[in-house]
């Protein structure tokens, strides 16, 4: 039977016995934690060997850096300790670089969580301190001082907090519904300085579109579209492969574009339909990503001056299922996009997944989307204390509104409450948190100059 709105806010409060909201500080660093370097290398076995090296090499260039490849080292630190009980759909990798502007359907410029690879429902809290804890290092690789650092944090938590109790109080489609486009409401809920930074990363993001992708990565050789080489990050399928069996599996790209179209919306489907296969790359993507299978693809619609680029990226299992269970979803590329669609409140229609055998012959689970579309992104590097906070709280309105669609709002809005008890706890937390990063991130330095792991830097 459906719970009244005052049940669910008993519930909310209730919760604060498994985890009385001061906890949410502690760091459960256990003495059986699992060696965080054995985790990463745990996760090199299925990955592309001759990449592996790119993305230690990536992974030292910072803390945050290394950060960014730590999603199951965190995890396993997560599930060490208790949580609320109250679950919703997790990005499961809420680091302050998961959020970035890009285009929706109805061609706004929205702002929004836009990485998913480790999507699972999860308890909330889980997304919240690996958001604060990457906010934490950031500031510190900024050279931030630790007040300004705590301030950057409380912005981000209260903003969390406050916006869940908004969606608390709002009718289900209307929060459902809800969105931040850049137009609208970003600009006029931040400060004159940070609504000039996202106005110039607007300007770029909308010019950052298929075309510009297009130009910037192909070339036209003998009248014939081909994407650039730059080895080892991008190798285009000749080159990976050979001319003979670049030929041999165009004949394959049509059951794979079958499989993908599939999984589309009818009215999607039509559209990808118009599009011809023309050639296709493997490309190396991101810090933690690094290894994993990941394609562009070229296609043309009306002529070959109406190209599109897809990306087709590999997707293994979540780092939270070691914790939280299997996904229901036996495709992971599924997962990925069944979660993204559930967490966003704008996404891409050319989302969908197929599984497939890669042009290298590797059979996985590849999720499908566009490469570019508006896409755009804070420089974070470059942050001065408020910038860091605004958008620190920017990125926790959006991530509260992506867990009140499938998590119980009223519930964490009571929860949280109406104190700053959360806040300073998570404070607290982040710093601690950041201090383990440091710790392990040093790990990983000592490991590659012991020679025990291998990193290739500069790419």
């Amino acid at each position: 039977m459906k719970q009244s709105v005052q049940e669910r806010r008993d519930a909310g409060r209730a919760a604060r016995a498994r985890l009385p909201r001061a906890a949410l500080a502690d760091v459960h660093i256990t003495a059986d934690r699992p060696d965080p370097m054995a985790l990463l290398q745990s996760q090199a076995t299925s990955r592309i060997a001759e990449l592996v090296p790119i993305r230690y090499g990536r992974m030292l260039t910072s803390a945050l850096a290394f950060y960014r490849g730590a999603a199951l080292i965190m995890a396993a630190d997560l599930a060490a300790g208790p949580h609320t009980g109250l679950t919703a759909q997790l990005c499961g990798d809420a680091h302050l670089c998961n959020f970035g502007l890009f285009g929706s359907p109805e061609r706004n410029l929205v702002f929004d969580v836009n990485d998913f690879d480790e999507t699972l429902p999860g308890p909330w809290e889980w997304d919240v301190k690996r958001l604060v804890a990457s906010l934490a290092i950031a500031g510190r690789d900024n050279g931030f001082r630790a007040d300004d650092r705590a301030e950057v944090v409380r912005s981000c938590v209260s903003g969390y907090r406050t916006r869940m109790q908004e969606l608390a109080g709002m009718g289900e489609l209307e929060a459902w519904y809800t969105q931040t486009t850049v137009d609208a409401e970003l600009q006029n809920s931040v400060d004159t300085k940070f609504a000039r930074e996202i106005q110039q990363t607007a300007a770029k993001a909308r010019a950052h579109d298929s075309l510009q992708a297009v130009a910037k990565l192909t070339e036209t050789v003998d009248g014939q579209s081909r994407l650039i080489s730059r080895p080892p990050l991008v190798v285009p399928i000749e080159e990976l492969v050979g001319a003979d069996r670049a030929r041999q599996y165009e004949q394959q790209m049509t059951p794979f574009m079958e499989r993908y179209r599939d999984s589309l919306e009818d009215s999607r489907r039509a559209l990808i339909e118009r599009f011809d296969y023309v050639t296709m790359a493997r490309k190396v993507v991101g810090v933690g990503s690094v290894g994993l299978r990941a394609w562009i693809v070229l296609l043309t619609g009306r002529d070959s001056g109406d190209p599109l680029l897809l990306q087709m990226k590999e997707a293994q299992p979540s780092v939270l299922e070691r914790f939280l269970g299997a996904s229901p979803y036996p495709n992971a590329a599924q997962r990925v996009s069944v979660g993204q669609r559930l967490m966003q409140a704008s996404s891409d229609i050319l989302l969908g997944w197929l599984h497939a055998v890669g042009p290298d012959g590797y059979e996985a689970d590849y999720y499908v989307r566009q490469l570019h579309d508006w896409k755009g992104a804070v420089s974070v590097q470059t942050s001065n204390p408020k910038l860091l906070a605004d958008y620190g709280q920017a990125c926790a309105h959006a991530l509260a509104r992506a867990h009140s669609r499938t998590g119980d709002r009223i519930a964490i809005a009571a929860y949280l409450g109406s104190s700053d008890a959360a806040d300073t706890a998570l404070i607290r937390f982040a710093e601690a948190y950041a201090d383990q990063n440091e710790r392990d991130y040093a790990a990983l330095r000592e490991a590659v100059d012991a020679g025990r792991i291998t990193a290739e830097s500069d790419l």
